[in-house]
């Protein structure tokens, strides 16, 4: 671990991208730490730490929310731009195509396209958010011209914040959206920690230790499937040119049993914090009916709840399947192995590779979908077993941190790889 360190900050080019990374992060946590004018942050911060469903989304903006600042929604605007461009994949075949097979430039423009459709769904996320805290008597507005200002400093906050990510996955090291999330996770550990050590009780020191395992065998069961992978043979024809043979070699085709990596938490994530949010809204209106129905939603969908966790295992399963559909093609991959000159033995070339490969990815990404549901819900009944709350010692937002840093860590071998046989 220590010769890699030295090693990247040896290579200049390799030394820069981590301190731009670095430094990305530094400004994010600033612009996550200044409020908009105008607020009460002690009535604010009271009632995210006696919310749930609030306190998770604030533990992923970093505090930023309960800080009320520029950030407060962090990247949940494009995160749910980018879930709505892919299901619109399935729609269109435009998109599909657009996104699949015009290389590179398809999915800039695919990305844009998401971009552009965060700007409004950062407006309704501001101003939904403005109105659950406004019905709760939290903030106050003296007219309608603060309230637009407010609105749209919160929506350029999240415009900021995107183009942070956007600088870190083309400069940096890593998915910048990935990173952000990861920073704005690992933010709160030193508060969790803190709190933790002031409420510290000595009786309940066997809860704590069980939590503490349950926390590291998260970790190990998320770097067991990550880095775990069904590695399919290759053979590559002789071909002769000249008085050279060229080919007949043997490899291995990778491939991951989750393949989505931690995309598919952020996606159920974003899915399950959406009726709890709209019941929170509703919660005051003058209709009861309508008002029953908010309270169900907000309490069905708090994080530890039966239904919740069903749901949330649910959505991890269909989002992995989803997501690598999406991003991983059987087709394609069987077409650029019979260019190559490439062959599975035994399976003939074309289409009954890209069935064969779709054959394996299926039961392979189903033991990765399970296990990653598993370990996403399995902190949630810890929690409800040993009473501790603290969110970011474990659970899905460790899930997320330990994948992300094995991801960082992945490409940073890579770069290293690559300059050794440069050296060469």
């Amino acid at each position: 671990m220590w010769n890699k360190l030295t090693q990247i900050f040896r290579i200049p080019e390799l030394r820069n991208k981590v301190l731009f990374v670095l430094g990305v992060f530094f400004v994010f946590r600033i612009v996550a730490n200044i409020p908009v004018p105008g607020i009460d942050i002690s009535r604010l911060r009271a009632f995210f730490e006696g919310n749930q469903l609030f306190g998770l989304l604030n533990i992923f903006t970093g505090g930023a929310m309960s800080n009320f600042s520029v950030a407060m929604l962090g990247l949940g605007p494009y995160i749910t731009a980018l879930i709505i461009m892919q299901l619109l994949t399935m729609i269109f075949p435009s998109l599909e195509q657009m996104y699949k097979e015009e290389g590179e430039a398809g999915r800039q423009k695919f990305n844009q396209y998401a971009r552009l459709l965060t700007v409004p769904l950062a407006v309704m996320q501001s101003y939904a958010m403005i109105s659950i805290l406004k019905n709760q008597g939290i903030i106050f507005f003296q007219n309608q011209i603060q309230l637009v200002v407010t609105i749209s400093v919160i929506a350029a906050g999240t415009i900021f914040l995107m183009w942070l990510g956007e600088l870190i996955s083309e400069k940096g090291i890593g998915n910048g959206v990935s990173l952000m999330i990861f920073a704005g996770i690992v933010a709160g550990f030193p508060s969790a920690l803190r709190q933790t050590l002031l409420t510290w009780d000595p009786s309940r020191i066997p809860s704590y230790i069980g939590f503490l395992a349950i926390s590291i065998i998260v970790i190990v069961g998320v770097v067991l499937i990550t880095e775990s992978r069904r590695n399919i043979p290759v053979s590559y024809a002789k071909k002769i040119r000249g008085n050279r043979v060229y080919g007949g070699v043997s490899t291995y085709l990778p491939m991951n049993v989750n393949p989505a990596g931690v995309i598919p938490i952020i996606f159920a994530l974003s899915i399950m914090l959406v009726p709890g949010v709209i019941g929170s809204f509703f919660v005051n209106v003058q209709n009861q009916w309508v008002a029953k129905v908010a309270v169900f939603l907000r309490d069905v969908f708090s994080q530890g709840q039966v239904i919740y966790t069903v749901i949330y295992f649910v959505l991890v399963l269909l989002f992995t399947y989803f997501y690598t559909a999406v991003t991983f093609d059987p087709k394609n991959i069987a077409e650029n192995l019979q260019k190559m000159g490439g062959f599975v033995p035994g399976i003939r070339p074309g289409r009954p590779t890209a069935e064969f490969l779709n054959f394996i990815l299926n039961r392979v990404l189903l033991i990765g979908a399970v296990f990653l549901g598993l370990i996403a819900v399995l902190p949630n009944i810890v929690q409800n077993i040993t009473g501790i709350t603290t969110f970011t010692i474990g659970g899905t937002s460790i899930l997320i941190v330990v994948a992300v840093v094995l991801e960082t860590i992945r490409q940073i071998d890579s770069q290293l790889t690559m300059r050794e046989y440069e050296g060469f």
